[in-house]
């Protein structure tokens, strides 16, 4: 049974992380094997706070041989990461990914790295970020940062669609071999911006940008899952990538119009394999 192992957090309530990407890959018709990174009762951007606990990175480890003990590991299509609770985690992320690709060499690594954004309010434990920069990012095959997290990477800073292929390019030489920007901010105010960078060229996908009165969470793992899947269909990347922004959008805009702050992908689940609405991307 060939399956994708995704390591990230999880909600109890609601969906983020592996509550936000599990579903549309399997959806999609993927095996998931999910391992937290965390368990938390609901995302963290409650004012009312959350429960919960990161789990030890010795933990990670244990689970990933527990899995190469039954002999599945030559099975694993790709790694998925996504939150990590700890600086020790992206250790044992470094050497999961290192113990799939020995046991399968076609496996592809693909990381979302979360980091503490000041902007969105968003907090990660000391040394995650330095880790993720120096060590995990150039591990992966791909990696779906966002306009900070890209910022970070490459070390300057974005302001215009010039500036986002200069750092896309950059990221290209140190390790990865596709970069998906999951959200580029300064670009504009009134529509939804995504770039994807391959050594084939850079492209921007755009839709309208929906106004929530509190931003949903769990959209850049949804986005990472969808990616991820498209890619394992063996679409091209840009097949990827148009697929990813426009299914995304479609469970954006389910979520919109209901009303509701946490994603509404089970609502808007056939819009997973067929969405409705089509942004075709645009090669820059």
């Amino acid at each position: 049974m060939k399956g994708i192992l995704s390591i990230q957090s999880h909600v109890v309530y609601g969906h983020a992380g592996n509550s936000s990407a599990v579903f549309p890959l399997q959806r999609m018709g993927f095996e998931v094997w999910p391992l937290h990174t965390v368990q938390f009762s609901n995302h963290t951007q409650y004012k009312q706070g959350w429960t919960g606990k990161a789990f030890p990175a010795t933990d990670l480890i244990d689970l990933v041989k527990g899995i190469n003990n039954i002999d599945q590991l030559k099975n694993c299509e790709a790694v998925l990461t996504g939150y990590q609770g700890s600086a020790d985690q992206c250790l044992a992320i470094i050497d999961t990914v290192k113990m799939v690709k020995q046991q399968n060499p076609n496996a592809i690594y693909i990381c979302d790295p979360v980091m503490g954004d000041p902007e969105k309010g968003c907090i990660v434990a000391d040394g995650i970020s330095e880790y993720l920069i120096n060590d995990v990012m150039p591990l992966a095959d791909v990696i779906v940062p966002n306009q900070f997290e890209l910022s970070q990477f490459v070390g300057m800073t974005i302001n215009t669609l010039d500036d986002a292929v200069k750092a896309c390019q950059h990221a290209l030489t140190l390790g990865p071999k596709m970069v998906l920007v999951k959200h580029l901010h300064s670009l504009s105010k009134d529509k939804f911006s995504m770039m994807l960078a391959t050594k084939d060229g850079c492209y921007l996908a755009q839709r309208p940008h929906l106004a929530f009165d509190n931003q949903p969470v769990g959209v850049g793992d949804l986005i990472s899952s969808l990616f991820t899947g498209g890619l394992l269909k063996g679409w091209s990347a840009q097949q990827a990538f148009e697929h990813a922004h426009n299914a995304c959008y479609a469970i954006l805009k389910e979520t919109h119009r209901r009303g509701e702050w946490e994603l509404q992908t089970i609502a808007a689940q056939d819009e997973i394999i067929t969405p409705t609405e089509i942004f075709p991307i645009t090669e820059i």
